[in-house]
């Protein structure tokens, strides 16, 4: 960061990929030699004594393994390398309580992906307003959809470049993550007004000032009746197979076509998170929402054997309908928007801010009456209108109070509770 009120950013930009069906056999056979490469490198982590678990020591491994396996020499050595650095990394974050174990990577429930270290050897090129052109090792030329301006040719510097890509797989096919550094004017303070928000199921994003912002369904009717009819057709298929039998083309087909439906639904729902949490960081200087624990609010009622659950389905589905939202997502949008654009975040605590009448301050359970309608039970006040929006500006009013937690800045690790490291990393 130079005194000149400059500052660097790094951000990543997503693009689909137009993949010819030869090219995208060659990007599949790469993503497969990563995956094998991580498990080749997980096996040899567990066959090592600790004090020969080194970075040089497993490059060499890889590099023998390259020699010796044909198939792996489909992926770049840069590539392997980047596996290599991946896979270290993961074990960092284990030991510092960043993350899980690392494991081997099954072949149906992972990701397919290739990293690409360089940018350099992309040779990225625009076509003409809708597509562009990039270089992938040992796939070719291919055609990405160009949605966004990104430093190339004669916008390229040492300070603005593209540093590296990712190929990514899911259920709608081929994408490419570009990694982006900038040089950027350090934005002033954003000289919007203050806001509270209030996150929810029917109404998904309800602000102090009263505004709200509601989507629709993420699929149309036909897309959930085929939905429907797919998930019938997937359980009819696995009453018919047999303990331990393999998982037929048929059934995986059908697992295919369901996730497909699904990304779809996904895509649909982070553009209008995208579009909303835009506004609302260009509108507002400080916003401020409540520190959800989303993790225990989605748990499970089935409770157990001696003490089973209430409500086991209706909570199921409250559940998936939290978990659709993604509050957690929304936030974290709003984090690193705000905090480009000059404006902040805060966290506030979150018990009571439903039942507190915002005009009297009186708190009592029954004070929300539904959903939808707040009336205070205050003999003396009596107020009633939209609960969303009381609780909106209640989560302002603790802010103005003082009780904001430390301010969301960036995107937040969850740091896990110590504990003793595993025993194939001692």
């Amino acid at each position: 960061m130079s005194d000149r009120g400059l500052e660097t950013r790094q951000f990543g930009h997503r693009a689909r990929l137009a993949l010819s069906p030869a090219l995208a056999v060659k990007a599949d056979d790469q993503a497969h030699a990563a995956r094998t490469m991580w498990n080749l490198l997980h096996a040899w982590w567990q066959m090592m004594p600790k004090e020969k678990r080194t970075l040089a020591n497993a490059d060499a491994a890889i590099r023998q393994a390259r020699r010796d396996i044909d198939f792996l020499a489909v992926l770049p050595a840069q590539a392997a390398q980047a596996v290599l650095k991946t896979y270290f990394q993961a074990w960092k974050n284990c030991w510092e309580g960043r993350a899980d174990t690392p494991n081997f990577k099954g072949r149906f429930r992972t990701v397919m992906s290739v990293d690409i270290p360089q940018g350099r050897d992309l040779n990225i090129t625009r076509v003409h307003r809708r597509w562009g052109t990039a270089n992938i090792p040992k796939v070719g030329r291919v055609r990405f959809r160009w949605t966004k301006d990104l430093p190339v040719g004669k916008r390229a510097g040492a300070e603005n470049r593209i540093t590296g890509a990712r190929l990514i797989r899911d259920a709608l096919g081929w994408h490419i993550a570009f990694r982006v550094q900038t040089l950027e004017v350090r934005p002033d303070p954003h000289q919007g007004p203050d806001v509270g928000v209030d996150v929810g199921v029917t109404v998904p994003i309800a602000l102090s000032d009263g505004e709200t912002y509601e989507h629709g369904e993420w699929l149309t009717g036909k897309e959930k009746a085929r939905l429907l009819h797919l998930e019938q057709r997937a359980a009819q298929r696995r009453r018919h197979r047999n303990p331990g039998e393999r998982t037929s083309r048929r059934l995986r087909r059908t697992y295919d076509q369901i996730a497909e439906l699904r990304a779809k639904a996904k895509r649909r729902a982070l553009d209008w998170q995208h579009q909303t949490t835009t506004v609302i960081a260009r509108t507002y200087g400080t916003v401020v929402v409540e520190a959800l624990t989303i993790t225990n609010m989605v748990k499970s009622a089935k409770g157990t054997i001696e003490e089973p659950g209430k409500h086991v389905a209706q909570k199921a589905g409250l559940n998936r309908s939290i978990s659709g939202e993604a509050w957690g997502r929304t936030v974290t949008m709003l984090t690193y928007k705000l905090a480009q654009l000059g404006g902040t975040l805060h966290k506030v605590p979150a018990p009571g801010t439903s039942r507190r009448c915002s005009v009297c301050g009186f708190t009592m359970p029954g004070n929300r009456e539904s959903q939808a309608v707040f009336v205070c039970k205050n003999p003396d006040c009596g107020w009633s209108g939209n609960a969303d929006h009381n609780a909106a500006r209640n989560v302002l009013h603790l802010y103005r109070m003082g009780h904001a937690l430390i301010p969301a800045a960036g995107r937040a690790v969850v740091r896990r509770a110590p504990r003793v490291k595993p025993a194939t990393a001692r």
